[in-house]
């Protein structure tokens, strides 16, 4: 396993991090026998980083990698989980208010029975919370001991500048990380939210780095996939999101790639990924031990630039506007200078 340090912080991780929405998720997930086998195979095959969150499974996703950490040294291994959905009937169990976050945390942290959360994160943008309220009482987590590092999730790019100079304008804690969908078939992060994350210093979590799955090829030659497994029991989210026709071609053109390398789509398609330097980890899930070896394996594996670049094209990604007035009036303006800078901002091309 190859490990990156989670944005500008001190905090070494592993490249695949383990998914647990599964844990306790009765229609694709697993119980606690199985869970414990995975985070069990996870950490013995070199992985560190699991991510759960208190809305998975209704808080039971927390209680069973609780149970399952038990077995491990809790000191070894870098636990992440979130905030934001609803957590009860009340209407203040929800959001980024000071209220609920402190709630949440405190209400994680006995699910988890542990006494510290390595990462936190708000798991979506509160309109309705200013953002001082929000870093400041997470703020006041870290400071307590009972939060290590801060980050968000599904936040758009504006909203991660903006955290970041709040934070710097009250001496919070800065974001460290953000977690956002991101994969072969859905590279929308590209324009604006993996630039925003490089240049505030936070490390790219990626969620669904598999598609819900598609990008296995599981699902090559069906028309519409079995309503019992996991794309097809949330077939109004993922049919729309990862189901289209440049999508099944994608996913030949992996497949076939694939078997020219001797590996399985699945670790391509992470591979891909990981080929960033933005990105610092892919969340891979499971719902038995077996099926995580495969995707560990992405952790050692390296894509040669070609095959990435290769692959990228496929499905090639239009940034739009600005990055198209960018692209005709910017190389003329700075052609002078001998190379890049280090501060240099990277844009989509």
């Amino acid at each position: 396993m190859k490990y990156r340090y989670l944005g500008r912080s001190g905090l070494l991780v592993s490249r695949i991090c383990l998914g647990t929405m599964t844990f306790g998720n009765k229609e694709w997930g697993c119980d606690q026998q199985d869970a414990s086998a995975i985070v069990r195979k996870f950490v013995d095959g070199g992985g560190n980083f699991i991510d759960t969150a208190d809305g998975y499974s209704a808080g039971e996703s927390e209680k069973i990698l609780g149970v399952a950490l038990k077995d491990h040294r809790r000191d070894e291994l870098v636990v992440a989980t979130k905030c934001f959905f609803p957590s009860g009937a009340g209407v203040t169990s929800r959001g980024l208010s000071r209220k609920h976050i402190v709630e949440s945390c405190e209400k994680s942290l006995k699910r988890l029975d542990t006494d510290y959360i390595d990462l936190y994160q708000f798991h979506g943008p509160d309109p309705y919370t200013p953002l001082e309220e929000s870093l400041g009482a997470a703020d006041d987590l870290i400071r307590a001991g009972k939060v290590r590092y801060l980050g968000c999730s599904n936040f758009y790019a504006w909203q991660i500048a903006r955290m970041n100079g709040v934070a710097a304008l009250h001496d919070y804690q800065k974001l460290v990380s953000a977690q956002h969908l991101y994969n072969l078939l859905r590279r929308d992060i590209e324009r604006e939210i993996l630039p925003a994350c490089d240049a505030e210093g936070l490390g790219m979590i990626c969620w669904s780095p598999l598609a819900a799955g598609m990008l296995s090829g599981k699902y090559r030659g069906q028309d519409k996939p079995d309503l019992k497994s996991r794309i097809g029991a949330q077939a109004a989210i993922t049919l729309p999101r990862f189901w289209f026709d440049d999508a099944l071609k994608m996913i030949d053109a992996l497949a076939a790639t694939a078997t020219k390398l001797g590996k399985t789509p699945s670790q391509v398609a992470l591979a891909w990924l990981l080929g960033d330097s933005r990105v610092t980890a892919a969340i891979s899930g499971a719902r038995a031990a077996s099926q995580v070896e495969e995707n560990l394996a992405a952790g050692d594996y390296d894509l040669t630039a070609e095959v990435r670049q290769e692959l990228t094209e496929v499905m090639p990604l239009k940034p739009g506007y600005p990055y198209d007035w960018m692209a005709s009036n910017l190389p003329g303006m700075f052609n002078k200078v001998e190379h890049d800078p280090a501060h240099v901002v990277r844009l989509p091309k």
